[in-house]
């Protein structure tokens, strides 16, 4: 029997659609127009920090579970094969939306084309949960555990590499590395979200019936990790005579947090999956990379280097970007459907074509 999560159909869903208001708010709002200690803008600004981690930690777990899942264990499962593929796939859709066309046609490559963007990163994080399969898969159910501590273990030494440059490399590659580059997106630490997520892919491909406990325990774990992980991490500190990196990771403590918010939507979702299996939420979970895709195009202007952001640059009063930030992504979800229409009814007369010659000859 197939098994669909549909909460995590509603969490994409949820990512996506908080990744297109919070690009088109940023990028359109006019800061001079509001107060930035306004406790709504706050309120957007906290909450559009934890879309990335979502993001990352939902594609860990997907491609885990389908991993695990599959009858054919081992180097013959076939999703190896298609998650590589998605692997090139997300690289040359993370390249194309950054190249402009212009400049290309004059000889250049544009700087932007050279930062890292989340897609490769998804990528990169895809390529190394395929990895660490392939090399652990005969552990079977306890090779989620691998997941987990290495996730946290990107985490608790973030302050060592954080600030590491890589000047003797070329910046194609020192930007999948660090930030020094101007890249917002890198390997370390995103990958371990990627990682946190593969473990749970693990554990939910195995334990599904555990979902409603599941989803309380990370409900409550969640609030604990946002509240209480910064005391733990100088607990932890106070049994050394020289600040550890405990100290550094309390007084710097956006990952754990950042991970907390994460367990705590994931768990929300969970309990609540029954009210999220309408199929709008469904289609748009599984249109995530089209829908970044176009909305790349029409804020930032992919290719032509002519998008919203270029032609009226924070512009925008806070209501005149509420409403546009609706209409920004019913006009990505409508563009999203449209191709999508077009696919399935070209594919089908495709089909019917090649299948009609068939039977004639």
């Amino acid at each position: 029997m197939k098994i669909r999560l549909h909460y995590l159909d509603a969490l994409r869903g949820f990512a996506i659609i908080m990744m297109l208001q919070g690009h088109f708010v940023y990028s359109m709002l006019d800061l001079s127009t509001i107060e930035e200690s306004n406790a709504l803008y706050q309120f957007w600004k906290y909450c559009r920090g934890f879309t990335a981690p979502l993001f990352f930690t939902i594609s860990g777990w997907v491609i885990t579970f389908l991993l695990i899942k599959n009858q054919q264990q081992g180097l013959k499962n076939p999703r190896i094969k298609k998650g590589l593929k998605r692997f090139v796939e997300l690289l040359f859709w993370g390249y194309l939306v950054r190249l402009n066309l212009p400049m290309l046609f004059q000889g250049k490559i544009n700087d932007s084309f050279l930062r890292v963007d989340v897609l490769q990163i998804i990528a990169c994080g895809l390529l190394f949960i395929i990895l660490i399969y392939c090399l652990f898969h005969f552990l079977k159910k306890k090779i989620g555990w691998i997941y987990l501590i290495i996730g946290i273990l990107i985490f608790i030494y973030e302050p060592l590499y954080k600030d590491l440059e890589f000047n003797d490399l070329h910046m194609f590659f020192a930007s999948y590395l660090t930030q020094a580059n101007g890249g917002v997106f890198y390997i370390l630490p995103w990958l371990g979200y990627v990682s946190i997520g593969a473990f749970f892919g693990c554990f939910l491909s195995i334990n599904f019936v555990l979902k409603d406990l599941v989803g309380a325990s990370l409900l409550a774990f969640g609030l604990l990790i946002i509240n209480k992980s910064s005391s733990f991490f100088i607990w932890i500190d106070s049994f050394w005579e020289i600040q550890t990196v405990f100290y550094q990771i309390a007084y710097n403590n956006y990952l754990f947090i950042r991970l907390g918010d994460v367990f705590l939507l994931v768990g929300v979702f969970m309990l609540f999956e029954k009210f999220m299996r309408q199929k709008s939420l469904k289609f748009i979970g599984t249109k995530t990379l089209v829908l970044y895709v176009v909305h790349y195009f029409i804020l930032f202007g992919s290719l032509s280097g002519i998008g919203l952001q270029k032609l009226f640059p924070k512009s925008l009063n806070s209501w005149q970007v509420a409403i546009g930030a609706i209409l920004f992504i019913l006009l990505c979800i409508g563009i999203v459907y449209g191709i999508d229409k077009l696919k399935r009814k070209y594919h089908e007369k495709i089909s019917s074509f090649f299948c009609t010659r068939f039977l004639k000859l």
